[in-house]
């Protein structure tokens, strides 16, 4: 007896039926809650914990914006600024939360696909009919988009928590006022903490393809997004836009300045702050001051520099540039985040099983 061949009828072909998203979506939620979960605790626990800080915070510097009304400030206006700005204790300027978007990108992103590829289970995995691009979308997008969504929520909380120091008249009531360009808090407000996660993650995904590694990816990614964010702050961001260029000493406090000059006579004669021969020559002690840092202060040098042909000029962004550079940042970070994401899914197409 000769056994028949029967081909498969189409619709019991396998191949022809790919597993539907929404299956693998449960897949994903059902292999990487965990990841969620404790990213959702982590930064839960830091926004409570700012939450309690900001409402000291807030209440320190209502006190003192009582206290240093002008035109005669109270007796308790020294008192107010000191405790206003030492209520700050809990973050300084920001830079301890600087490290918040690489961990969660390190150890949310990098273990994604690099564990499955160092344990081997990936095999399994691309055999259920729903195809190894396809698999690693489906992984990839709805954690990124969640990690961005929690990042999200918690840079609203670090907003309210910094609103303070960023007023206009702080500065006049001799109150701490930062630029809202200022390099340890510019990166975790408005949309940029959640773009910096996302980038992380994106990061890290890739790393853990290349590598197929978990640890070793999430040092590489670790090193990586250290090198961006610096490569960021150093010579991306200050040529997003072009900076104001002035002679006028009176630059707003809240702007961010980018260079400082002097001219005589149409032409440069010395960056930053003039030599000690100079400022002896053309500077007494007595009409120049001293500012921050014991630094002659810059209306103080104007008043002697300028009756002698000197001119100073100072090349800044100012605050009302705030939302586009975030909005510029924020775009060119989506776009790596996609093509990272892209080259991940092009490599996992290319890999062999």
């Amino acid at each position: 007896m000769t056994a028949l061949s029967v081909p498969a009828r189409p619709e019991e072909d396998a191949s022809l039926r790919p597993v539907p998203w929404q299956r693998m979506g449960w897949v994903t939620w059902r292999q990487h809650r965990a990841t969620l979960a404790w990213v959702t605790v982590f930064l839960g626990v830091l926004a409570v914990a700012m939450w309690q800080a900001g409402r000291q915070l807030h209440s320190a510097y209502a006190t003192a914006l009582a206290a240093c009304q002008p035109p005669v400030h109270s007796l308790a206006c020294p008192g107010a600024t000191i405790a206003f700005d030492g209520t700050n204790g809990f973050l300084g300027n920001g830079f301890l939360l600087q490290a918040v978007p690489v961990l969660i990108g390190a150890f949310a992103g990098a273990p994604v696909l690099a564990r499955e590829l160092e344990t081997g289970t990936f095999r399994y995995a691309w055999t259920q009919a729903f195809g190894r691009w396809r698999w690693t979308l489906a992984k990839l997008v709805p954690l990124a988009v969640a990690l961005a969504a929690v990042a999200g929520v918690f840079s609203l909380v670090f907003e309210w928590y910094y609103q303070p120091y960023f007023v206009a008249a702080n500065q006049n009531l001799s109150l701490t006022e930062y630029t809202p360009f200022f390099p340890g808090l510019f990166d975790l407000r408005g949309i940029g903490f959640a773009a910096w996660t996302l980038v992380a993650f994106a990061i890290g995904a890739l790393a853990g393809t290349l590598i197929r590694r978990v640890v070793p990816a999430i040092a590489a990614t670790l090193v990586a997004y250290t090198g961006l964010a610096f490569a960021a702050g150093t010579w991306l961001r200050p040529a997003y836009m072009t900076p104001v260029v002035t002679s006028s000493v009176n630059v707003p406090g809240s702007a961010w300045v980018m260079s400082q000059w002097w001219t005589k006579g149409g032409k440069f004669a010395f960056s930053g702050w003039p030599s000690v021969r100079l400022l002896n020559q053309y500077c007494p002690a007595g009409p120049v001051g001293v500012g921050p840092g014991g630094k002659p202060k810059a209306v103080g040098l104007a008043e002697c520099l300028t009756p002698h042909g000197y001119t100073q000029w100072t090349s800044y962004q100012p605050a009302s540039r705030f939302w586009p550079f975030q909005w510029i940042e924020g775009g060119w970070l989506l776009v790596l985040s996609a093509l990272l994401i892209a080259v991940t899914v092009w490599l996992v197409r290319r890999r062999a099983t």
